[in-house]
């Protein structure tokens, strides 16, 4: 398993998304379209993930 996770938002986290998904986009640190954020590989951060999968792009570091 990977040390972190390379986390891209894709897709806008604003329009036509539920609030919980925004929120979870900005508790990752993602604020805009293009902004990337490293996160540790673990259980909590890949349930966050999942909530925003067709917002996303994840790598593996």
């Amino acid at each position: 398993m990977a040390q972190s996770l390379k986390i891209t938002l894709v897709r806008s986290a604003q329009c036509g998304v539920k609030k919980d998904q925004t929120a979870t986009a900005k508790a990752l640190g993602l604020r805009k379209i293009g902004d990337c954020v490293e996160q540790p590989d673990n259980p909590g951060i890949r349930g966050m993930i999942f909530k925003i999968k067709h917002l996303v792009n994840v790598e593996e570091n």
